[in-house]
């Protein structure tokens, strides 16, 4: 049956010299893939471009649950994150989140509250122009909360450790040893706590970064089944080192 449906791209795949599988999230049936033929030529060109991470698309499939590549009629771009894609360090950014949703996003289901999250940071990200160094971070945070276990608030000064298994601030270190030290502790408070527009104002190097964002990566792979290591991670941390 044709449909019609609104997607983000997330990580398009090499399947052949002249196709690509696209790996989606679309606000109507969660999570897609289709097949992108003819790529490399002439007359869709364009594919080359718009199935990249972070582009959204509005798409007429003809759509089949059973089946596990959906067939394609026509894709025609809703919005083209160019401000992105016009600097290196964004584009890496949005290949890194891209291939980590790629992994988290495995349920068919859709989730239409997630895709607005999804969608609108992409737009934030892409309209925001200095001060984007800590987006991927704040990104993590709250995403945390569309999946289930964002954790919860930092009550007290007393609370100084980050408690990954159990998503809370403690006073003691756990004793089954998932946990932020002090120093990392009281930034990940910061962060969760922390829309797009504040996260700007918290000042880290470059270390600081690459540590927060491996224990936010550990704080996931501690509440999701399935997240593997992700190839772009390496470059981002060099990116932002």
């Amino acid at each position: 049956m044709l449909e019609k449906t609104k997607c983000i791209t997330l990580n398009p795949v090499k399947y052949s010299d002249s196709s690509i599988i696209a790996r989606l999230y679309s606000r109507e049936y969660g999570r897609i893939s289709i097949m992108v033929k003819g790529v490399n030529s002439r007359k869709k060109s364009k594919h080359n471009i718009m199935f990249q991470p972070f582009f959204v698309l509005d798409l007429e499939i003809y759509y089949k649950t059973s089946r596990e590549l959906q067939v394609m009629k026509e894709a025609t771009v809703a919005f083209a994150p160019h401000n992105i894609y016009s600097d290196v360090k964004k584009s890496c950014v949005a290949m890194f989140l891209g291939e980590v949703l790629t992994q988290i996003l495995k349920e068919e289901s859709p989730n239409a509250e997630l895709f607005d999250f999804i969608e609108e940071s992409i737009k934030y990200y892409d309209q925001n122009g200095d001060g984007f160094a800590n987006f991927h971070l704040a990104f993590l945070a709250g995403l945390s909360s569309f999946l289930g276990f964002e954790p919860s608030k930092k009550l007290n000064d007393n609370q100084i450790f980050f408690d990954m298994k159990n998503g809370c601030f403690s006073e003691m270190p756990p004793v089954h040893g998932y946990y932020s030290n002090v120093e990392n502790s009281a930034i990940l408070a910061r962060i969760f706590a922390s829309s797009f527009d504040s996260v700007k104002n918290i000042t880290l190097t470059g270390k600081q970064r690459n540590e927060i964002l491996d224990g936010l990566l550990g704080y996931y792979n501690l509440h999701l089944s399935g997240l593997a290591s992700v190839k772009s991670l390496e470059i981002m941390k060099e990116v932002f080192r």
